[in-house]
């Protein structure tokens, strides 16, 4: 019985080394100077574009990547609808591969339900279905980024899919970095985003 007991409890150590929530949905760690930062993925809700994060989480692309952009209440224009975000990828320190990676089918929030509250991660983009390895966490919640939001002049909105579940307060003291023309100055070194 002590046997099959150490077999099961060691199944379960083996099966938990790549942490899933509740749900299912896999866990990354974002590694900076600051601290962790913990997102959870929704890949049940939004596929096409957790799956393409998840697959250049698993390719190496963040390594040595960094968080570059923030935008608040300070740095736009004062007759502009406002965003408070910070962003994040390769576009700093991979431009090249940022440029090769294809575009990601546009799923909004309308179809995925995820909303883009405090704490939400989403892909930057400029027409849909050209987001690729650029991404920003919301600060704050930030409806103008759901589809038919003032913020996005298409009125499709960005493609959510998934949430900081821990590190919150790293984000926060990332954003609140100095910043020269909505960038961070100096950016924020992404030392790696990898599965928990």
């Amino acid at each position: 019985m002590y046997r099959i007991l150490s077999i099961i409890l060691a199944v379960i150590l083996w099966m938990g080394c790549t942490e899933k929530t509740g749900k299912g949905n896999p866990v990354v760690v974002i590694e900076t100077k600051y601290g962790q930062i913990e997102i959870e993925l929704y890949i049940d809700r939004a596929p096409k574009t957790a799956g393409a994060f998840l697959s250049y989480v698993d390719s190496g692309f963040y390594e040595n990547t960094s968080f570059y952009r923030v935008l608040n209440v300070n740095n736009q224009p004062s007759n502009a609808p406002k965003t408070e975000i910070l962003q994040g990828g390769l576009w700093r320190t991979k431009n090249d591969k940022a440029r090769s990676i294809p575009g990601i089918p546009h799923e909004s929030t309308a179809t995925t339900g995820i909303k883009h509250k405090d704490g939400i991660i989403s892909v930057a983009r400029l027409a849909p279905g050209t987001a690729n390895a650029e991404f920003f966490i919301c600060i704050d919640d930030q409806p103008g980024l759901d589809e038919g939001g003032e913020n996005v002049e298409d009125k499709l909105g960005y493609a959510a899919f998934g949430k900081v579940i821990k590190g919150m307060s790293v984000v926060r003291k990332i954003y609140l970095q100095n910043d020269r023309n909505q960038y961070l100055d100096p950016p924020v070194a992404i030392y790696n985003i990898s599965r928990k």
